[in-house]
């Protein structure tokens, strides 16, 4: 099979939102996802964009995507998160999320980074398996913390 991939458009951003949801219902977190196309597009895009995201078409459609972004490490610098990394369930297995993990790797090494960084659940046992089969480490001892924004209001709330 014959596919492209390449860093995204603004008007990919209706796509990535659907792959993103798609992400979601996965992850048995189907209502989760609270962002719009919109956002995606105001966020990922202009002066100072938030994420760059890469799409894999197939004969012209978006069929994964890999959104990632900049972080500093306090021991290395500069790294790159990997936030999502999906492709379409009747795609997979056909090499376009390998290819969309070389490119994420490619653009850290372009951009100099110390380290690539993110994040899969523990019972994502192919995923895992793929990364560490990849050369990555995949740690069993740091746990993801994580506040959301009823979380944070409380918080300072009771701060006071």
């Amino acid at each position: 099979m014959e596919f492209n991939i390449r860093k995204s458009t603004p008007q990919d951003m209706p796509a990535v939102l659907e792959l993103i949801q798609e992400l979601a219902t996965f992850e048995k977190e189907p209502d989760a996802v609270i962002i719009a196309a919109e956002d995606l597009k105001r966020d990922g895009f202009g002066e100072n964009p938030a994420f760059i995201c890469f799409v894999a078409e197939v004969d012209g459609e978006i069929q994964g995507m890999a959104l990632c972004y900049f972080r500093y490490s306090t021991w290395k610098g500069k790294t790159i998160h990997l936030e999502d990394l999906v492709i379409r369930e009747d795609m997979r297995q056909q090499g376009l999320g390998k290819a969309l993990y070389t490119r994420v790797i490619e653009f850290a090494k372009e951009q100099g980074v110390k380290r690539t960084e993110w994040v899969v659940l523990d019972w994502n046992k192919p995923a895992r398996d793929f990364y560490s089969r990849s050369g990555a480490t995949v740690f069993e001892d740091w746990c993801t913390v994580q506040m959301d924004e009823t979380a944070m209001e409380r918080f300072l709330k009771n701060s006071q």
